[in-house]
C-alpha cells in the first residue's frame, strides 16, 4: 500500500511500500526560490531565463551584447519580452553604446511620390521602409523639413490645425506627435550637435514674418528651450556643427535680400557671433535651395548647386578651395531634390547621376567619400546595388528627387 505527503517545499512524495527510502515527484505548482538539501537529496532552483537578458550570462555582459546589437533590429528586441520592451524605451541600451563607443550611421530619407520613409545603413547597405507617417492630408502634400538627434527623427510641416512635428522613435518603430517647437517654423537652419539638435531662423508658423528666434531639442526630455536671438533674421539658411558650435549660414533676411554671412552659437558665452562674407559668391536664394552644406571631421563642405563642384571652407582665410566635381546632378533643380549630408567622417550625396538626367526614369543614386581638404580631386564610391531597389514592390525604383534627408548616428 503507497503513501502520500507533501514536504515543506511542495513537492509530492510518495511510499511505495517497499523497502526503498521515499520518492520524489516534483509538480510544477511553485518554483522554488532557494537551493536547500533534504537528506542525501540536493534540491536545485530552477533557472529562472526571463530573468536574464542574455542567459545564463549576467545582465552586464548581456546589455553589452545587446548594445552591439544593429540600430534597424532593435524594434524586434521590443517584442521579446517586456523588460526588453522596458530597456529599448529607457534609452539605458543608447547610453551604453556611447559609454562604449558604438556607432552606427543610419541615412532617412523621403523621395518625391512615395508614400514612406527609406532608412538605410550605407555602410552595410541593409534598408528597410518604416511604417507611414499618420499624418493628415495637408501634412503629407506641405513642404516638411527633417532632422535627427540620438534615436529620435523630428520631421516639421503643416497639418490642417498648423505646424506640427512628428517624432520617429527607432526603438520602438513608430511615430509620435509632437513635441512642437516653442516657436514653430519652417524653411528654417537644423543641425545635430551631439547630444542636442539645435534649429534657428525660419519663417514664424508658416507666415512671411522672417525670424531670428532659435531652440533646442532635448531628446531625453522630448522637450524645446529658447536660446538667445541671432543677430540676422534669415529664411531659406543652412545648419551645421563645427568647433562644438551651431552655425546657421546664408538665407534671405526679412528685407528679401541675400545673406552671406554665417553666425555661430557660443555655447560658454551664450551668445551668437557674425561671420561676414562666410558664403560668399553664392547664387540668389530665390533661385535656388538653402546652401548644401555638410561638415566631415570638422570640416565644413558646400556642394555648389549652380556649378556642381564640392568645395572646402578654409577656416583661416574665410575662402572657400573647389575639390572637384560632384557625381550628383546638384545643378539639375538648382539644388532641390539633391541630399548632401555628413556621416561623421564621411560625406555621402544622394539624387540621380549625370547620366540618369535628364531621362527620369533612372532610381535614385548614392555616393560617399572620405574628404581630404588637400586633395585637389576626390575619390567618389557607389553605394548599394546599380539602383536603390524599392523592399517588396515589384523592383521599381524610388524617385531620384528627394524631398527630405536626416542622418541618424546612435
Amino acid at each position: 500500500m503507497s503513501r502520500e505527503r507533501e514536504n515543506s517545499f511542495n513537492e509530492r512524495v510518495v511510499d511505495s511500500g517497499s523497502s526503498s527510502k521515499w520518492t520524489r515527484v516534483y509538480t510544477p505548482r511553485q518554483s522554488l526560490d532557494k537551493d536547500v538539501n533534504v537528506g542525501s537529496m540536493e534540491v536545485v532552483k530552477p533557472l529562472q531565463t526571463n530573468n536574464f537578458y542574455v542567459p545564463p550570462l549576467s545582465d552586464d555582459l548581456g546589455l553589452l551584447i545587446l548594445a552591439r546589437a544593429p540600430l534597424l533590429d532593435h524594434a524586434k528586441l521590443c517584442s521579446v519580452n517586456k523588460r526588453y520592451l522596458g530597456l529599448l524605451m529607457s534609452e539605458e541600451l543608447y547610453k551604453i553604446r556611447r559609454d562604449n563607443g558604438v556607432k552606427e550611421t543610419l541615412v532617412f530619407f523621403l523621395s518625391s511620390s512615395e508614400p514612406h520613409w527609406w532608412v538605410i545603413n550605407p555602410k552595410t547597405n541593409v534598408r528597410r521602409i518604416i511604417p507611414r507617417l499618420p499624418s493628415d492630408f495637408c501634412f503629407q502634400n506641405s513642404d516638411k523639413e527633417s532632422l535627427s538627434v540620438r534615436n529620435h527623427l523630428l520631421v516639421s510641416g503643416r497639418e490642417v490645425q498648423g505646424m506640427v512635428i512628428w517624432r520617429y522613435e527607432l526603438a520602438m518603430n513608430k511615430w509620435f506627435k509632437g513635441p512642437s517647437m516653442i516657436n514653430p517654423r519652417c524653411l528654417f537652419a537644423s543641425a545635430n550637435c551631439g547630444d542636442f539638435a539645435y534649429v534657428a531662423g525660419g519663417l514664424l508658423n508658416g507666415t512671411p514674418k522672417v525670424s531670428n528666434l532659435a531652440e533646442k531639442y532635448n531628446p531625453e526630455s522630448k522637450s524645446w528651450k529658447l536660446l538667445p536671438e541671432m543677430i540676422r533674421c534669415r529664411k531659406l539658411c543652412s545648419g551645421c556643427y563645427m568647433n562644438k558650435k551651431f552655425y546657421a549660414i546664408g538665407g534671405i533676411d526679412e528685407q528679401g535680400k541675400d545673406l552671406t554671412c554665417g553666425e555661430f552659437y557660443d555655447v560658454e558665452q551664450n551668445t551668437w557671433v557674425l561671420v561676414p562674407d562666410m558664403i560668399k559668391g553664392a547664387p540668389s536664394a530665390y533661385s535656388r535651395s538653402p546652401p548644401l552644406i555638410a561638415v566631415a571631421n570638422n570640416e565644413l563642405y558646400w556642394l555648389d548647386s549652380v556649378t556642381n563642384q564640392l568645395k572646402v571652407y578654409l577656416k583661416k582665410n574665410n575662402s572657400w578651395k573647389v575639390l572637384g566635381e560632384a557625381p550628383i546632378r546638384a545643378n539639375h533643380s538648382t539644388g532641390w531634390g539633391v541630399a548632401f549630408k555628413s556621416l561623421g567622417d564621411e560625406l555621402i550625396v544622394m539624387g540621380s547621376t549625370l547620366e540618369d538626367y535628364p531621362t527620369g526614369q533612372a532610381g535614385m543614386m548614392m555616393f560617399m567619400c572620405c574628404p581630404d581638404p588637400g586633395a585637389n580631386d576626390l575619390q567618389w564610391r557607389h553605394v548599394g546595388d546599380d539602383k536603390l531597389q524599392r523592399v517588396g514592390t515589384n523592383n521599381s525604383f524610388p524617385s531620384a528627387f528627394i524631398f527630405n534627408c536626416a542622418v541618424m548616428i546612435a
